[in-house]
């Protein structure tokens, strides 16, 4: 069963990908809140008609620091900070400020931590969007496919979306990201769902090296997903792929 996240600050959780990992959710605490509508996503389908909502800056700045207070006091402060949720975090209008809040409260209270951002890239054509990224430590974005038509079928983005416009935009982090994508197969409204064919995973990997990202991580499905026709994949094939980014000369890590 799908689940949204019911609390601004949530966690800590252990994170496939991050270690132990205290979430900040900047989007509603009742209702998804993304742009994009993945077939795969744990928190659920989009829900249509509910206005734009998002948790207040300085609410998320005085939850944080309560925290992250708590969990030093505790001797059990994050491996990292974890921008994720409900939905895209990084539509929230004063993203760019509430990063410098929480850079500001990590360097205070818990250094080693690092500050991570879970995206889905639709927003870096936005400067504060762009400057928050390139400030925080693990700049992660999605790309799902090489093809449109596949990221409409898998990601279901509302409104224009690009892979091409996308691919520019990381490029232009030069270098300064970690690449994301879920790998997958099933079905879904009767139509084939599979981004490890050959044809995928060669163009894929063609836009890879093209960003050139620091990291890539490659994962499958963990958790419920609102389309109950979706497969995981064998860790062996995950594996397989994550050779040949490898080869490309870029650390590749799997979440299988």
């Amino acid at each position: 069963m799908t689940a949204l996240f019911h609390d601004i600050i949530f966690g800590p959780i252990h994170s496939r990908r991050l270690g132990l990992s205290l979430g900040v959710n900047l989007l509603p605490t009742d209702n998804k809140l993304c742009n994009f509508n993945c077939i795969y996503c744990e928190c659920g389908w989009n829900t249509s008609g509910m206005r734009p909502q998002f948790n207040a800056r300085e609410e998320v700045r005085r939850l944080l620091a309560e925290k992250l207070r708590d969990m030093v006091a505790e001797g059990t402060p994050p491996d990292v900070i974890t921008f994720a949720g409900n939905g895209e975090p990084t539509l929230h209008p004063e993203f760019e400020a509430v990063i410098d809040d929480t850079l500001s409260l990590r360097d205070a209270l818990c250094p080693t931590a690092k500050v991570s951002v879970l995206s889905n890239a639709t927003m870096c054509g936005k400067e504060s969007v762009r400057r928050a990224l390139l400030r925080v430590d693990n700049n992660i974005l999605k790309l799902d496919s090489a093809f449109d038509e596949t990221v409409r079928l898998i990601n279901g983005p509302q409104g224009a979306y690009a892979v091409a416009t996308t691919v520019e935009r990381m490029k232009s982090f030069e270098g300064r990201l970690i690449v994301q994508t879920m790998f997958l197969r099933g079905s879904y409204n009767g139509q084939i769902v599979d981004n490890t064919t050959e044809r995928e995973v060669s163009a894929w990997l063609e836009l890879v090296a093209q960003i050139a990202p620091r990291q890539v991580m490659i994962y499958t499905i963990d958790r419920d997903t609102p389309d109950k026709e979706l497969q995981k994949i064998p860790r062996p094939e995950m594996e397989a792929i994550a050779e040949r980014v490898k080869a490309l000369g870029i650390p590749c890590s799997v979440s299988a």
